[in-house]
């Protein structure tokens, strides 16, 4: 992880600026930080000490059970908060968020802003939204596991956690996220290996045909 520091900060705050999510000034104790693929954002058991606003990259959250398993639950992208609910109560909701691509996040010092910023109306309008937004996504994702089939799903998880053309995820992992057999996950995979929609190296795959994956993953969001 690194944080901007001087003119690169300077110059980063000034292209990119989050003065429309807010009423007041935040550049004084605002830091701009600069995640990894798997940099751990927030590492799970640590409460996080800043509100994160992503300006690029992807990112994933994960959830350890009282049985030890490990669970994916959510993606997060470019626009999106991380500590928004430490944020507005004051308890650690428990859980991981580890970078899948390069992520670059303005971040808020928690002990500095909470007061202003749950006093700024503009503010909390716009986190209502983002959390408005969210709890449809959620919904949606369980519903679409019944409406379509692994096809169309796997298309859209490649897609959000590839990273520079590459898809390297674990298929443990993917197999509790979509909810299917390991089984049926390599059959599929294997399927779009077949149509040159990946090329398998290792254990990784490459994209070949982005436009085929868009078409399958695009079918969910059409729903």
């Amino acid at each position: 992880m690194e944080i901007y520091t001087g003119e690169k900060k300077k110059m980063y705050s000034e292209k990119n600026s989050i003065a429309h999510l807010l009423s007041f000034p935040a550049d004084q104790h605002m830091e701009v930080h600069e995640y990894q693929r798997d940099d751990w954002i927030i590492q799970e058991g640590m409460r996080p000490d800043f509100l994160f606003y992503v300006m690029e990259g992807r990112a994933k959250i994960y959830i350890t059970h009282q049985n030890g398993k490990v669970s994916l639950i959510n993606f997060i992208h470019a626009n999106d908060y991380i500590g928004e609910m430490e944020l507005l109560h004051d308890v650690y909701y428990t859980k991981g968020i580890q970078a899948s691509t390069k992520t670059v996040c303005f971040a808020l010092p928690i002990h500095y802003y909470r007061k202003p910023l749950l006093a700024d109306a503009k503010f909390l309008r716009e986190l209502s939204k983002f959390l408005s937004v969210k709890a449809t996504i959620m919904a949606a994702k369980y519903s679409q596991s019944l409406a379509f089939p692994l096809e169309n799903r796997l298309a859209d998880f490649i897609l959000q956690t590839a990273d520079e053309g590459v898809y390297k995820e674990k298929h443990v992992t993917v197999c509790d996220y979509l909810g299917v057999s390991y089984r049926h996950l390599l059959h599929v995979l294997t399927q779009f290996c077949d149509k040159a929609y990946l090329q398998k190296d290792g254990r990784n795959y490459h994209i070949k045909q982005y436009q085929a994956l868009y078409a399958f993953a695009e079918a969910l969001k059409n729903k």
